[in-house]
């Protein structure tokens, strides 16, 4: 069985787009290894999208409730495309928050609901509404074991797997969210859901 395709992001230096075909292609350091209870799709699909998201962004926001569920119904379920989500919390504190308890809920198996369910309502930036109330709220919503989830949320462990996925964002010069890797190539915005199908039915017949 093939196993789907590993972006090359190179292995030094800063990330720098590459024109291959008109479309650039992010090179620079290696990648953290992503932990797969974040990953939504088929381990042998033949297109992986990888987003780098804040659950405090708009954008992403906006991609989350409008894009991305259209995406996931026409090439998740298909066996084409594998989602790999990688937290980039630039925004602030309570983006920090929020991933960190989206990877608590994600040793439960719960990350994706947990991630449309951060989406759902989204509040001022820095408002203070992303705090620890409103995080068990929705930990409880999904049935979540609250005491493994307030473990996992204090786990120095849990707080470092963040903080390195948004160092790579850093050193691949990610200058916001979203921003989206489509087998290597960068796709950044949120953009049409014509744009994103154009992009993966390319990425797919480059396979």
């Amino acid at each position: 069985m093939s196993t789907a395709p590993t972006p090359t992001y190179g292995s030094t230096g800063a990330a720098t787009p590459r024109p291959t075909g008109g479309t650039p292609t992010v090179t620079g350091p290696a990648p953290p290894k992503s932990d797969p209870a974040l990953w939504l799709g088929s381990n042998s699909a033949p297109v992986t999208v990888e987003e780098f998201g804040d659950f405090q962004c708009p954008h992403c926001a906006s991609f989350a409730r409008r894009t991305e569920p259209e995406l996931r119904r026409r090439y998740v379920g298909a066996g084409v495309v594998r989602f790999i989500w990688r937290d980039y919390p630039w925004i602030g504190k309570e983006s920090e928050r929020a991933a960190i308890a989206a990877r608590a809920a994600a040793r439960q198996g719960k990350f994706w609901p947990y991630h449309d369910a951060l989406y759902a309502h989204r509040f001022p930036e820095n408002s203070g509404h992303l705090d620890d109330a409103y995080l068990r709220g929705i930990a409880q919503r999904l049935g979540l074991n609250m005491s493994r989830f307030d473990a996992d949320r204090r786990d120095p462990g849990t707080r470092a797997q963040v903080r390195s996925e948004m160092g790579f964002a850093e050193a691949l010069g990610m200058s916001g969210t979203p921003a989206f890797l489509i087998n290597g190539t960068l796709l950044f915005g949120d953009q049409s859901l014509k744009t994103f199908v154009a992009a993966i039915e390319k990425a797919r017949s480059e396979r």
